[in-house]
């Protein structure tokens, strides 16, 4: 028996040999209990020296291929992405009681996949896309809004392009571990870890 099949028996929530599927159960899981944004997911960068960053942005797709967030090419995360493009996750959803860290390289998606997320934004977050000069100063609140009008106008009732500068990045893991809250911090962990997006996962449990 294996050792995933060994925790679906003991916990009843690792019920997959495939992490990626065992992530969209839980996934669909924390859409049916958690309140706000189930998709927010904790993203974490190094710059070129090694000086980490987190924050939260939002998934907007996971398959075999990877973990896909959008993002201004030239903020923080992008430029650190840029020099150092490899990046963790971490999923948690308090109502639930778990979590889910993933970890890996990350690529840029084509051309065609970022012109078609950014086609189904609505029409402001696509202004705001070409306004905002992200992770840079601003002087204040009005430059902001001032900015926005202009593109507003520029744009008309036309359709919106998406900027040069917006894109999104695809996170193949390497690393993904399923945590559940146990009595007593006694918690349930498994980890999935592969060589490679070509090679085989290999699962294991780890102490809590």
């Amino acid at each position: 028996m294996s050792e995933t099949k060994d925790s679906a028996d003991e916990a009843g929530v690792f019920t997959s040999e495939d992490p990626i599927a065992l992530f969209h159960e839980w996934m669909e899981l924390a859409r049916e209990k958690e309140p706000e944004d189930p998709n927010a997911m904790a993203l974490a960068t190094a710059d070129a020296n090694g000086f980490p960053d987190v924050r939260m942005v939002l998934l907007k797709g996971a398959d075999a291929d990877g973990f896909v967030f959008y993002t201004n090419l030239e903020s923080a995360k992008g430029l650190e992405l840029k020099e150092n493009p490899a990046a963790a996750l971490c999923f948690h959803w308090k109502s639930l009681r778990r979590q889910i860290r993933v970890r890996g390289h990350v690529t840029p998606v084509s051309e065609e996949e970022a012109d078609a997320y950014f086609a189904s934004r609505a029409r402001d977050s696509q202004i705001g896309a070409w306004a905002s000069k992200q992770s840079r100063p601003l002087e204040s609140r009005f430059a902001l809004e001032k900015q926005v009008a202009v593109f507003a106008a520029k744009f008309g009732l036309g359709k919106v392009p998406r900027p040069p500068h917006w894109s999104g990045f695809r996170i193949t893991p390497v690393r993904i571990e399923f945590w559940r809250d146990r009595p007593f911090r006694l918690h349930d962990r498994l980890v999935f870890t592969r060589e490679s997006a070509a090679a085989p996962w290999r699962t294991e449990r780890l102490f809590p």
